[in-house]
C-alpha cells in the first residue's frame, strides 16, 4: 500500500464516521488534553497549529487560551464536525483547513505551540511530519504529543498493531515511547515524556466509533481469546473484551 492510499483510507475511514469524533468522550476530554494545555505554558498571544485534530476537541481546548488555533485534517467532514462544535461554542478564533501534516501549506515559523493528539498513528512518515513541524516553529516553540503507545514487548505490540488494523484499516502503527523519543532527538529536538496514563476502552463503544464491521469485531474477540497471559494483562483485558492502552504526552523543543 502506498502512502498515497495510506492517506486515501484514513480519509475515507474517518469521513465515514466523524460525528461519532464529535461526540466521543475519549476525544472530548481527558487527563491528557487538560496536560497538554497546562504544559504549553500559554500567555493569551500564542499562535497555535493542531495537526490531525479530527473534530476538533484538542483545537477548541486551546482556542479559549491563545490568539488562534489553525486546526487541520485530512478529512474534510471531520472538520465540518470541529466547525460544529466551535460554533455551538460561540468559539471564532479556530480556522479549520484541509491539509496533510507531512505537507503543511504554510511558509516560515509561524507557530508558537504545535500540538497533536490521536492521530500520529495514522500517519504513514512521521519523520516528514516532524520535519515540517520543526520548520513551522517559531525559536522557542514547543511541539506536544499525545498519542497512544505501544509496547516495548514484541508479542504484546504485535497484538496491539492486530486489534488495531482490524478495527481500523487506516491505522498506520502505535509507536513506543522509545520510538517517539529516538525520532525526535535524530530531527534536533530536545524531548521529555511529562506525562502518561492508561487509557481504558469500553469494547462495545470502541469499534461502534470506527464502525467496524462485524465479522472485523469477531476477529478482535478471537486475537483476545487467544492471546497469551502476559498479552491479556498488558492490555489489561476483560471478560467482556474491555481493554486498556497505555498513552504518553511527549513535549519536544528544538535544542538550541
Amino acid at each position: 500500500m502506498t502512502s498515497v492510499s495510506i492517506k486515501a483510507t484514513v480519509e475515507r475511514q474517518f469521513s465515514q464516521v466523524a460525528g461519532n469524533y464529535r461526540t466521543s468522550a475519549v476525544h472530548a476530554a481527558g487527563e491528557d488534553l487538560t496536560q497538554m494545555v497546562a504544559a504549553a505554558a500559554l500567555t493569551g498571544n500564542e499562535q497555535v497549529l493542531d495537526a490531525g485534530s479530527g473534530a476538533g476537541h484538542t483545537a477548541l481546548a486551546f482556542a479559549s487560551h491563545v490568539a488562534q488555533v489553525i486546526s487541520v485534517d485530512l478529512s474534510e467532514a471531520m472538520l465540518a464536525q470541529g466547525r460544529r462544535l466551535a460554533g455551538e461554542r460561540g468559539v471564532t478564533n479556530v480556522d479549520f483547513r484541509q491539509a496533510d501534516v507531512e505537507q503543511l501549506p504554510f511558509a516560515g515559523p509561524l507557530f508558537d505551540v504545535i500540538t497533536t493528539r490521536y492521530s500520529a498513528h495514522h500517519w504513514p512518515h512521521p519523520q516528514q511530519a516532524v520535519a515540517e513541524f520543526r520548520r513551522l516553529l517559531r525559536p522557542g516553540g514547543r511541539l506536544l504529543v499525545s498519542d497512544i503507545v505501544s509496547f516495548d514487548d514484541f508479542t504484546a505490540d504485535t497484538h496491539l498493531q492486530a486489534i488495531e488494523l482490524l478495527r481500523d484499516p487506516s491505522h498506520v502503527r502505535d509507536h513506543t515511547t522509545a520510538a517517539w523519543l529516538s525520532m525526535l532527538d535524530a530531527a534536533g529536538w530536545q524531548v521529555e515524556v511529562i506525562f502518561t496514563w492508561s487509557l481504558r476502552l469500553d469494547f462495545a463503544d470502541w469499534v461502534k466509533r470506527m464502525a467496524t464491521p462485524p465479522e472485523a469485531v469477531a476477529m478482535i474477540r478471537q486475537v483476545f481469546d487467544g492471546a497469551p497471559a502476559e498479552v491479556r494483562a498488558a492490555l489489561c483485558v476483560e471478560p467482556d473484551h474491555c481493554f486498556a492502552l497505555p498513552g504518553a504526552l511527549i513535549q519536544a523543543v528544538v535544542r538550541q
